[in-house]
């Protein structure tokens, strides 16, 4: 592997770290308070071209590699993680599931407009009983001859709210269990389809999380993602890549609270001297440093894996796993480091916290992730 990036790179790095500076930091703290969905951050999101970096130019996105991907969703993500977790479903979830399988009408129709940027994708899977277990699915998408018929309810939506597409998962065919599961296109204001109230949640709440409902949608038969029953095997796969951004947004929480503390230790005195200077601060800090640069690494060989086109879903678990674990653990030494100051809001800290504990558990909980690795071993 090159360890050095590329001018790109480094040029894609700095745009989002300016953009996150310039247009995330101021209001963050308010956005975060009072639950307020970042539109205009949004929209200025899409015009530097990153709700759709990752699909091709052919298809009017960025045509960007994973390894950009990484480095914009951590530079994000140390400053607002509601913001990056939009950017992350759009991509990994939504528009390359639509570039990797979609025919070329449904590309034009819907893949073009998300990868702009105009429009925005959801990723419909979990529901009450269909968490961690994805097999469970209890809405339904009846087979009517020229479409099908959905009823059902998903749970835990990001851009529930806000998207104009869904990529629906519902189970045509009940005794085929997980192959009988089919992934659907689904227009947000197709008749039947209500959305539910704002979570209020603990960490990422400028984001807008929703539970959705589905009475009696028509879906035309040609908005099936894929072959008859590949829903499941879609979704799984969907979740791999999925996984490298989430894994980076965890990067990104850690990364933020790291710098936060670290020059906060440089700053304040006690004792006659700056904390940075006391060993058990300095060896906080030298703790923090070497868990985020191995969770980097991790980030970065999923990503070059899945840019060399060799498997990387095994490789993605790792780095989801280890990025989460080390948002938690780093976000709290962070929270420490700052004393009472890092219990109040201004501080950022105590956000970036709250922030790392839903990377320990969306897109596959740190729990699943050992499942994953450890079915990986045995191959």
């Amino acid at each position: 592997m090159n360890f050095e990036f590329t001018e790109e790179h480094l040029m894609i790095r700095d745009a989002a770290r300016d953009f996150a500076q310039r247009e995330l930091l101021p209001g963050v703290i308010e956005r975060d308070d009072k639950a307020i969905y970042p539109t205009e951050q949004v929209k200025k999101l899409a015009e530097l071209g990153f709700l759709g970096m990752l699909v091709g130019s052919k298809y009017d996105g960025g045509g960007m590699d994973t390894i950009s991907y990484v480095l914009a969703m951590e530079e994000i993500s140390k400053v607002d993680s509601s913001v990056a977790v939009i950017m992350s479903v759009n991509n990994s979830l939504v528009c390359w599931g639509v570039e990797k399988y979609g025919t070329e009408e449904q590309k034009e129709k819907y893949l073009k407009p998300m990868a702009r940027g105009e429009k925005i994708g959801a990723f419909l899977l979990s529901e009450p009983e269909a968490g961690s277990d994805a097999t469970s699915q209890r809405t339904t998408a009846i087979d009517m001859g020229d479409h099908y018929l959905v009823n059902g309810t998903k749970n835990w939506i990001t851009n529930g709210k806000s998207a104009s597409t869904y990529i629906v998962f519902a189970q045509t065919h009940k005794e085929l269990k997980h192959r009988g599961i089919n992934a659907l296109i689904v227009e947000a204001d197709t008749e039947g389809i209500s959305v539910g109230p704002h979570e209020n949640k603990m960490g990422m709440r400028a984001s807008d999380t929703h539970s959705v409902m589905f009475n009696n949608v028509k879906v035309p038969k040609e908005n099936r993602l894929g072959e008859e029953g590949f829903g499941f095997k879609l979704a799984m796969k969907s979740l791999e890549g999925g996984r490298i951004g989430i894994a980076s947004q965890a990067l990104g929480i850690a990364s933020g609270a790291y710098e936060l503390a670290l020059k906060y230790a440089q700053e304040r005195k006690a004792f006659g001297k700056e904390i940075i200077n006391h060993q058990v601060i300095a060896f906080k800090l030298a703790d923090m440093a070497v868990e985020i640069e191995a969770a980097r690494y991790f980030c970065l060989k999923a990503a070059w894996l899945k840019d060399q086109g060799k498997p990387y879903g095994h490789a993605s678990a790792m780095a989801k796993l280890y990025a989460a674990e080390t948002a938690m653990k780093v976000t709290t030494e962070a929270v420490q480091i700052h004393g009472g100051y890092g219990y109040v809001k201004e501080y950022h800290v105590e956000r970036l916290m709250r922030e790392a504990k839903l990377t320990q558990i969306y897109e596959g909980t740190s729990e699943i992730q050992k499942i994953v690795i450890s079915r990986g071993l045995m191959d």
